[in-house]
């Protein structure tokens, strides 16, 4: 249903016409949207013109998608003001800004946290009103200034800073006393996110032990961060968190919650900041570029990548400095550099081989392995199209299958599968497939998913094929199932 008539919206019909997008296309998008976060939405070109020539506001989330649509033509955020929507129930800016004063950074991050994720309270979560919002210019403000000063003068909160903030809630203790921050609170935050690594590896970023870091963020961080601490107990608060945050995001990358993982991803990078810990920052810098190059912006992605690496140079371990460079090789190849990428390779590679056992690398980083480099690789050049090396690269990814990280073995098969099948195996490339599709079908994964169902769209050209038809039948549950 939609609101009483206001007269037309010439705000709307304005940005429409800028957008270049018809009635009938702006209520597609806005219909595919909502069916994107478990929506069924009927809208049609009569619909969008009742919006514009009488000014009608449509209920529930339909604004937000409609500022998201638009906006994902235009390749900028849209609000909801720009297109005469602003009396609508209004969508938070939560999570996309990176203040320059510490103490403003802490309520960023802790209003993130509270958010309404998926609607616990009944109706429509935050992240299903923001479906597809993902703006890749929302990180060149955090990025720019990450660069300028990668660390606060000082993070010491009083006591009159925990009242300040709190309000009379969240950084208060049960005495009702502003909460006192130490040692061991922060070790309990950094034990979570150490298990919830291994979950997420394991399980897939929707499995229900990952969903429990924003509950973990919420419940747990927030109150800490409103609470009081020295300056050395904050850097290591903030430190935390951010792995935390992070963590939230990437998981959120992984089900496919782009906006929600951009949102973290910002407010992990301004908490890495206030901990001075440059390494960690440039780790959220490359999950930002990861995320950008998969959502097809590889030029911002190979920017993001080298902002880390700039940064870093003299202060991270050269097994953190190879997984920059090899994040900047995954953006590069999909830009189709091949030369650029090339050498974004041999450069990880050389980093990767002058790391040593005993090296301080971050406990976040130990994931990172010469298997996972080849696995990485493998990919780079299947974006290039070259499939020999894929295989090559491949071959030793998968040299050592561990069910620690079931989710990147998964992967890797689909990999596999497309390079035998770019190489004319088809035998070869089905059997990857079924490999891959056992594992997709144990986790919870809408990336893997959205591997395997691109390989099955490169084997339509088989489908009549025994194989590929049994191959087809085993990947059904992931080719009828939302990503």
């Amino acid at each position: 249903m939609s609101r009483e008539p206001r007269g037309p919206n010439e705000k709307l019909g304005t940005v429409l016409a800028l957008a270049g997008i018809s009635n009938a296309g702006l209520a597609r998008r806005v219909n595919d949207l909502g069916a994107q976060r478990g929506l069924t939405l009927r809208y049609d070109k009569t619909s969008v013109a009742r919006w514009v020539s009488k000014g009608m506001v449509p209920q529930g989330a339909a604004p937000h998608l409609i500022a998201a649509a638009i906006g994902s033509k235009l390749g900028r955020p849209v609000p909801l003001h720009e297109i005469g929507l602003a009396d609508a129930d209004p969508a938070p800016e939560v999570g996309l800004a990176f203040p320059r004063d510490i103490g403003q950074a802490v309520r960023s991050a802790a209003e993130l946290y509270r958010l309404d994720l998926a609607g616990r309270r009944g109706g429509v979560g935050i992240w299903q009103s923001l479906a597809g919002s993902f703006a890749v210019s929302a990180y060149a403000t955090p990025a720019s200034r990450w660069l300028i000063s990668p660390a606060d003068t000082s993070v010491a909160r009083g006591p009159e800073d925990a009242e300040d903030a709190a309000g009379g809630a969240g950084g208060s203790g049960p005495d009702g006393l502003p909460q006192r921050v130490g040692h061991s609170d922060v070790t309990k935050l950094r034990e979570a996110a150490e298990d919830a690594r291994r979950w997420d590896s394991k399980y897939g970023g929707g499995d229900w032990r990952s969903s429990m870091v924003p509950e973990c963020l919420r419940v747990d961080a927030a109150p800490l961060l409103l609470g009081s601490y020295s300056d050395e107990v904050g850097r290591s608060l903030f430190g935390a968190t951010a792995e935390l945050t992070r963590l939230a995001g990437w998981m959120a990358f992984d089900t496919g919650q782009q906006e929600a993982a951009q949102r973290y991803y910002i407010q992990a990078l301004r908490l890495a900041r206030a901990a001075a810990d440059v390494p960690l920052g440039g780790y959220v810098l490359a999950s930002m570029s990861l995320q950008a190059t998969y959502r097809g912006f590889a030029d911002e992605g190979v920017d993001l990548a080298q902002a880390a690496l700039e940064r870093n140079r003299g202060l991270a371990t050269a097994r953190t400095m190879s997984f920059f460079r090899l994040v900047e090789a995954r953006a590069q190849a999909k830009s189709g550099d091949g030369p650029a990428c090339g050498a974004a390779l041999k450069s990880a590679e050389g980093w990767l081989e002058r790391s040593r056992s005993g090296d301080a690398d971050p406990s976040w980083l130990d994931f990172y392995s010469h298997e996972r480099f080849a696995a990485d690789a493998a990919e780079c050049y299947r974006d290039l199209r070259l499939p020999r090396q894929v295989r090559r690269f491949t071959e030793q990814a998968l040299a050592r299958p561990t069910e620690e990280f079931v989710r990147s073995h998964g992967l890797r098969l689909v990999v596999s599968a497309v390079a035998e099948l770019e190489s004319g195996n088809l035998d070869a490339a089905c059997a990857a497939g079924a490999r891959a599709v056992e594992v997709a079908n144990r986790i919870s994964s809408a990336r893997t998913t959205e591997y395997v169902r691109d390989l099955m769209h490169r084997l339509e050209a088989y489908r009549d094929e025994p194989r590929v038809a049994e191959l087809r039948e085993r990947a059904r549950p992931l080719l009828v199932a939302p990503a």
